[in-house]
């Protein structure tokens, strides 16, 4: 059975007017349009054609709620640092929240449902920048070193054990670091380094967005990644990361929890961050597609939730498609007959 379904861009402060309309090929929003959401997720779910919400469809239907959650993600600026629990703390700290009456729509919540939230996204843009993952701490101390005595404090507390990592970033954002903050961020700005000059003028582009915000130093301690277009990015629980600006399609687990950690005025609960953290350092997580069939590649995870599959379609060619449950087609380009091959419905 094919459906359609289509939603209204969030417009969080962070959004791009330009990019979705492009893509969508009409006029520029004089709103910022952030996100769009594909799915049945109940903070904000798909609408079908007969302006039934996505999960009222499902269960009218009698189909299982989906397990993910697609959406297409506009950055024009910097999203908030942040990390996702487990299924296990998801669990945990949503049974705690419940318990202790906190409404789930309150802006100091923290778990707003039970589920886990690994995320893949894939650049649409031509160029899609993010922050994800801890860098290796040799080559954080590089850039400390570029930057000078003013990262003296904090390098003294990374002597490379998670533990000691994981204490550095709830200190960094607590009020006990103010001064070292701002300290480290003049003088980042004023230091120069051919090998970290992208991260060295980050810090500037953040600290006109967010001045003198904790998350800009947290910033220098993560790696910075450059996708193109057609390139993917999965970040599992636990992982640090910030998407910076770029067009993406966006896949993850059907969750809205998120633990802050830096550029953004809202709630950022240190305390649950740290405990959902994982501190461990590597290299950028990238994700590799797998070519599956001609014009076919797939980006899997390893994860059960979901997993994303890229068509480029000829215009005189078709192309086929194994699904493995419900899925969700989003055509980014050009026009296209997508076709069931159950029902032979054709949309």
């Amino acid at each position: 059975m094919l459906i359609a379904i289509s939603n209204s861009p969030r417009d969080y402060a962070w959004g791009s007017s330009t990019l979705l309309a492009e893509l969508e090929g009409r006029e520029a929003s004089t709103a910022p349009e952030a996100e769009v959401w594909f799915g049945d997720h109940p903070g904000d779910p798909a609408v079908t054609r007969d302006g039934q919400t996505l999960d009222a469809w499902l269960a009218e239907h009698r189909l299982t709620p989906l397990p993910y959650l697609l959406k297409l993600l506009a950055a024009a600026s910097p999203l908030s640092i942040q990390a996702h629990p487990s299924t296990s703390q998801a669990e945990e700290g949503f049974a705690r929240e419940e318990a202790a009456g906190i409404p789930r729509d309150a802006g100091h919540r923290t778990y707003r449902d039970a589920n886990h939230k690994p995320e893949l996204i894939v650049a649409l843009s031509e160029e899609f920048r993010a922050l994800a993952g801890l860098r290796p701490l040799a080559d954080t101390r590089r850039l400390f070193a570029a930057i000078g005595d003013a990262t003296a404090g904090l390098a003294s507390r990374l002597d490379g054990s998670e533990q000691a990592t994981i204490d550095a970033i709830a200190w960094l954002l607590s009020d006990a670091a103010s001064a070292d903050v701002r300290a480290i961020i003049g003088a980042a700005q004023s230091a120069r380094s051919e090998e970290f000059a992208a991260e060295l003028a980050l810090v500037a582009a953040l600290d006109e967005s967010y001045p003198a915000d904790a998350g800009i130093v947290v910033a220098l301690l993560m790696n910075l990644v450059t996708l193109g277009r057609g390139e993917g990015l999965f970040v599992p629980a636990g992982v640090l990361h910030a998407y910076l600006g770029g067009l993406g399609v966006e896949l993850m687990a059907a969750s809205d929890n998120v633990m802050r950690g830096g550029l953004t005025p809202k709630h950022i609960d240190v305390d649950e961050l740290v405990r959902v953290l994982d501190p461990a350092p590597g290299l950028e997580p990238r994700l590799a597609a797998a070519p599956i069939g001609e014009g076919l590649v797939r980006f899997d995870a390893g994860v059960p939730d979901f997993a994303l599959l890229r068509a480029q379609v000829t215009t005189a060619g078709r192309t086929a498609v194994p699904l493995e449950g419900a899925a969700i087609v989003v055509v980014t380009q050009g026009e296209l007959d997508v076709r069931g091959a159950a029902s032979g419905e054709t949309v």
